[in-house]
This record gives C-alpha cells, sequence and structure tokens, in this order.
C-alpha cells in the first residue's frame, strides 16, 4: 500500500495548497466567506468547502473566487494548480502494471510536440542519452524494485525509438549533470565505458549542450535536486521514487526554470567537462 498512500497523500496535500491559496487572497482582499459568497451567487457553505479543501475547485470556481477578490491575474495559475492537483501523480507501480513499454510510449506525445529540453540529473544519464545496454541494465533494476512487468527488452526498444524520435525532429537538448552520475556504474565496467563514449560522443553534436558539475562545486543557492526535464516553458516532469509528477502551474514551472539556471551556472562545458567523462571512463579500469 505504500505507493498508493503516497500517490493519495500527495494528491490531498496539492488540493489542500490549492484551498489554502484560496483562502489567503479572500483574506488579502480584505473578504469575508459571505462577501465571497455574496459576489459569485454561491452558497457560503460552498464558499467553505472550497477553502478548506473538502471540495476541488472546478476552472469557473477558481475563475469566479479570483474575480470576487478582483485578483484576475491571477485565475490561470491557480487553474492550473487545480488541475495538476487532480491528475499530477502517477504511480509508477500502476503503469508498470501495463508494462515498462507502455511507460516508455506514455511520454511520446508531449516528446513529439517539444522544441527544447532541458534536463536535469543528480541519478541517471538521461533516457535521450542513453545506450541500448546501459537502459537495460537501469530498467532491469526498475523493474526488480517496483516488482512491474517483465517486458524490460520491449521498454529499452521503446525508449530507443523514442531518442530516435526527438533526434529527427530537430529539437534542441539541454543537459547538466552532476559528476557523481558518471561515477554511478550501472551494467558493470564495460555497459558503462560504452555509456560514457556515448556522451563523449553527444557533445560534438549541434542540438546538444552538455554540462557537469564537478563534485566539490562551491554552492550558494540550491545543492542536488531530483531529476527534472522541462519541456518548453509548458511542463515539468520529475521524477521521485513512487511516481512522476507532472507540474503546469505556471509559477511552478518559472521555479523549475530558476533552478535550472542555477545549476547550469554551476557545470561546466567543452574540454572540462570532456575530461570530467575522460577520468570517470579511466578509474572503470580500477573496478574489481
Amino acid at each position: 500500500m505504500g505507493a498508493t498512500h503516497h500517490q493519495s497523500s500527495a494528491a490531498l496535500a496539492a488540493r489542500q495548497r490549492l484551498a489554502d491559496r484560496l483562502r489567503e487572497l479572500r483574506l488579502d482582499a480584505g473578504l469575508s466567506g459571505r462577501d465571497v459568497a455574496a459576489r459569485t451567487g454561491w452558497q457560503p457553505s460552498k464558499v467553505s468547502r472550497l477553502e478548506t479543501g473538502k471540495t476541488p475547485p472546478a476552472d469557473a470556481d477558481i475563475r469566479a473566487w479570483c474575480a470576487a477578490c478582483e485578483m484576475d491575474e491571477l485565475a490561470p495559475d491557480l487553474i492550473a494548480a487545480g488541475r495538476a492537483a487532480a491528475s499530477m501523480y502517477r504511480e509508477w507501480r500502476r503503469l508498470q502494471r501495463a508494462g515498462l513499454k507502455y511507460l516508455q510510449n506514455s511520454y511520446v506525445p508531449s516528446y513529439a510536440r517539444t522544441k527544447e529540453f532541458r534536463v536535469y540529473s543528480s541519478t541517471v544519464v538521461p533516457g535521450m542519452l542513453q545506450t541500448p545496454d546501459y537502459a537495460l541494465a537501469m530498467l532491469r533494476s526498475v523493474a526488480a524494485f517496483h516488482g512491474g512487468v517483465g517486458d524490460v527488452e520491449a521498454a529499452v526498444q521503446a525508449r530507443m525509438e523514442r531518442s530516435e524520435t526527438v533526434r529527427n525532429s530537430g529539437s534542441r537538448l539541454v543537459v547538466v549533470l552532476e559528476e557523481s552520475v558518471l561515477r554511478h556504474v550501472l551494467g558493470g565496467a564495460e555497459v558503462m565505458a560504452a555509456q560514457l563514449g556515448a556522451l563523449l560522443s553527444a557533445m560534438s553534436a549541434p542540438p546538444v549542450s552538455l554540462g557537469i558539475i564537478p563534485v566539490g562545486t562551491l554552492r550558494q543557492d540550491l545543492r542536488t535536486l531530483e531529476t527534472f526535464t522541462l519541456l518548453d516553458a509548458e511542463r515539468v516532469s520529475v521524477e521521485l521514487l513512487t511516481a512522476a509528477v507532472t507540474v503546469t502551474a505556471p509559477s511552478e514551472i518559472a521555479q523549475y526554470r530558476r533552478a535550472f539556471a542555477a545549476m547550469a551556472e554551476h557545470a561546466v562545458y567543452g574540454a572540462p567537462a570532456r575530461e570530467l567523462v575522460a577520468g570517470a571512463i579511466q578509474s572503470l579500469s580500477q573496478l574489481p
């Protein structure tokens, strides 16, 4: 029940955050609950249910609330937050019961319309830069941990096809990796060496920008974050242990954009980045 409980708790927390924002908006406008009810034509009980989170607001409810508080400009952000509260969490277990291949293919529609990907990873090489053997090792570990459907080989093929589609679309790929990603060995030394060699090749591709944050970099702002992908300015995909989170609220997307920019400033590029990859390859020879 752990993953299901996590999903349920997270969805309820997102709904409560939205309810709290509605209440704060009312207080900032100097209105009582009865004032909002009078301005919207609702029963006072509806106002209470919305701002306590007992009833999730519809898009029209949010627009009416913002209009009552004379804050119409906040409606788009709150509507996005409301929609995210309803659908932001997709359990890995539920998706994997349909198969890892299904999970890989579920990303295709949003990837196909994206013109620029900005990826920060503190854990593994991003999927669009993975070799088949590295992807196989990674997805096997995911399936083993979560107890998913054993269609790993088909999932790897789907991931490779998805990556090929992205490359052929002319999309730009901007990646920032923590150096620890280069040192986390998946699939053994031979598989890892091939993957690191593929990263070196990717650095020469015109649509790809690859930066690496060296271990020990002094940071005054953000430290290591969860892996996330910015798809244009429309959404953010965040990878957690038990769920994939899709962020669509404009204010939250803006925070991830700032976070990515901060991480990108800490990264090295070009020759210094290649030296870090080469050093990781050399260290593989010391493995037992």
